[in-house]
């Protein structure tokens, strides 16, 4: 028995998430159906997000058990042959049998992207957020650095999140630049609550468009209440860049 890591991207516009669900497909049920009849035993893989629907990722991690003789590098080439063109297996190795891509400590980066300008571009909707209003970025940019560090995001988590579970969370860094008309929204942490990363740019967003100032974010989030927060920003402006395991 060896344990395998995964490294897969994909455009989560017509999933359901990664996790299984009753009701759409998902990404981990198109890479259990895919590893079982290649390995031609039951696989389930465990992931290290689980995205939302509509969410996308340049690096989200999956590992799972099998008995098969397949090197692990070449699981990777022999999955890219079965799935789907939105879903690439990037990269698979070996790893430890004790190693949880949950788990383990790690530093989680993703980016929230915003088409800024009068008219949408028919070519980013899948991958963008659009706002014709003018923001301002130097404002956002701002606004995110009283954002570093630890703090209870309780102000920035869904409500709909576990009950009982910690809202304490660590942000390594958290950027906001401006590539042409792309205002790109960038956030490592040591892990995220459900919504956070969307609901921090719909925060950002409504500070770029002057309706919050800056200087509330520290406000905001000793207020711990969701309903202080900005809006939830469209899971189609968001990505999962990556991983790094610590």
């Amino acid at each position: 028995m060896k344990r395998v890591k995964l490294v897969v991207a994909y455009d989560g516009t017509d999933y359901h998430g990664w996790q299984v669900q009753p009701n759409g497909i998902s990404i981990e049920e198109v890479l259990n159906k895919n590893l079982s009849e290649l390995l031609g035993e039951k696989i389930e893989v465990i992931g290290a997000s689980r995205t939302d629907a509509g969410v996308h990722s340049l690096g989200n991690v999956a590992v799972f058990d099998t008995n098969h003789r397949m090197p692990a590098e070449k699981i990777s080439y022999a999955m890219n042959q079965r799935l789907p063109e939105d879903i690439v297996v990037v990269d698979s190795c070996e790893v430890k049998g004790d190693f949880h891509p949950r788990k383990c400590e790690s530093r989680k980066t993703y980016e929230y992207r915003i088409l800024n300008r009068e008219f949408p571009d028919p070519t980013r909707r899948r991958d963008t957020h659009f706002c014709y209003r003018d923001l301002d970025v130097e404002k956002m940019r701002k606004a995110g650095s009283y954002l570093v560090g630890k703090h209870d995001f309780t102000s920035f988590c869904s409500s709909h999140a576990e009950v009982g579970l910690s809202k304490v969370r660590f942000l390594y860094s958290v950027s906001v630049k401006k590539e042409d008309d792309i205002i790109k929204i960038r956030l490592t942490g040591s892990g995220f609550l459900y919504n956070m990363v969307r609901i921090i740019a719909g925060t950002l967003m409504q500070v770029g468009m002057g309706d919050i100032e800056p200087e509330q974010m520290p406000i905001i989030l000793a207020r711990r209440d969701r309903v202080y927060a900005g809006p939830t920003a469209p899971a189609k402006g968001l990505t999962m860049i990556g991983i790094e395991y610590l």
